[in-house]
C-alpha cells in the first residue's frame, strides 16, 4: 500500500504541475445574468486570470471565487454581470501569458482579477521569471480593463504548506518563505501601477486548523475557502462598478 505522502505526491503530480488532460485553457464565459428583467441593470464584464485557484480545482464549477464573486454581485438589483475565465491547473507565468495571446481577449472588461505564481514556486522556476512576467501580466490586465488601472485586482498566493499535501513536506518554512517573496513583489508591482491588491493567503493558514477550508483533493481551498476570499474583494469589486 502506498504511503500518504506517496499518494500526495501524485496528486500534486497531477494537479499543481502537469494535469496534462486539463492543459487547455478554460476561457468560457461562465455565468447567468440574475437581473435580466430589470432593464435598467448594469451589465458589466469581469475576467479573471490566473491558475487552479482561479480555475477552481478541487471543488464545483460554481464554487470557485470568480464565479462566487460574480453571483454575489449579480445577487445586487442593479448588476447584470458575465465571467471570462483564463485559467487553469499548473500554469505558470509563462503559460498564462501565452494563454492570454492564444485567447486574444477583447480589452472591454469592467473587473479584472490576476492571481498568479504558485506554480513558478513549486516548479523551482527562477524567481527572476517572476520578476519579469509578473509586470507584463498586470500590464495584460489592465489593458483588458480598458486601460484602467483602478479596475484590476491583483489577489495573493495561498499557502499550500497548510494543507495535508503540504504538511508532508520536508521543507514547509521553506515554501511559505518563498510564498511571501512572491507576494510582497505582486503588492509592490500592484503599488506602483495604482492596482489594488488584496491578501488572501493569512486564510489559508488557517487550512490546518480548520480543515474545511481545504478541499477534499486535499491541497486546494474549499468552497468555504473561496467564500471567505469574496468576502474581501467583493466591496473593492462593487466600488470598481459604482466608479
Amino acid at each position: 500500500m502506498r504511503s500518504i505522502k506517496t499518494l500526495f505526491t501524485t496528486i500534486l503530480g497531477c494537479l499543481l504541475v502537469l494535469c496534462v488532460a486539463c492543459s487547455q485553457e478554460n476561457t468560457s464565459s461562465q455565468g447567468k445574468p440574475s437581473n435580466t428583467d430589470n432593464e435598467n441593470a448594469l451589465a458589466f464584464r469581469y475576467v479573471a486570470l490566473g491558475d487552479s485557484y482561479t480555475y477552481g480545482q478541487g471543488v464545483c464549477s460554481n464554487c470557485g471565487f470568480p464565479r462566487q464573486l460574480l453571483d454575489s454581485i449579480n445577487e445586487e438589483p442593479d448588476y447584470n454581470g458575465s465571467l471570462y475565465s483564463i485559467a487553469q491547473t499548473g500554469w505558470t507565468t509563462t503559460d498564462l501569458l501565452r494563454a492570454i495571446e492564444r485567447s486574444d481577449p477583447s480589452a472591454d472588461a469592467d473587473i479584472v482579477t490576476l492571481l498568479i505564481g504558485v506554480n513558478n514556486q513549486y516548479q523551482g522556476r527562477p524567481f527572476s521569471v517572476y520578476e519579469e512576467e509578473f509586470p507584463r501580466l498586470l500590464d495584460e490586465a489592465i489593458t483588458l480593463a480598458r486601460g484602467e488601472a483602478s479596475n484590476v485586482i491583483v489577489i495573493s498566493i495561498p499557502d499550500y504548506v497548510y494543507t495535508p499535501f503540504g504538511q508532508t513536506l520536508s521543507n514547509k518554512e521553506a515554501v511559505s518563505q518563498e510564498i511571501d517573496q512572491y507576494n510582497q513583489f505582486a503588492l509592490q508591482t500592484a503599488a506602483a501601477r495604482g492596482v489594488t491588491y488584496l491578501n488572501i493567503t493569512d486564510i489559508t493558514r488557517r487550512g490546518v486548523e480548520e480543515p474545511d477550508l481545504v478541499s477534499g483533493d486535499g491541497l486546494h481551498p474549499s468552497r468555504k475557502a473561496y467564500r471567505l476570499f469574496v468576502e474581501r474583494i467583493y466591496l473593492n469589486a462593487l466600488g470598481i462598478l459604482v466608479d
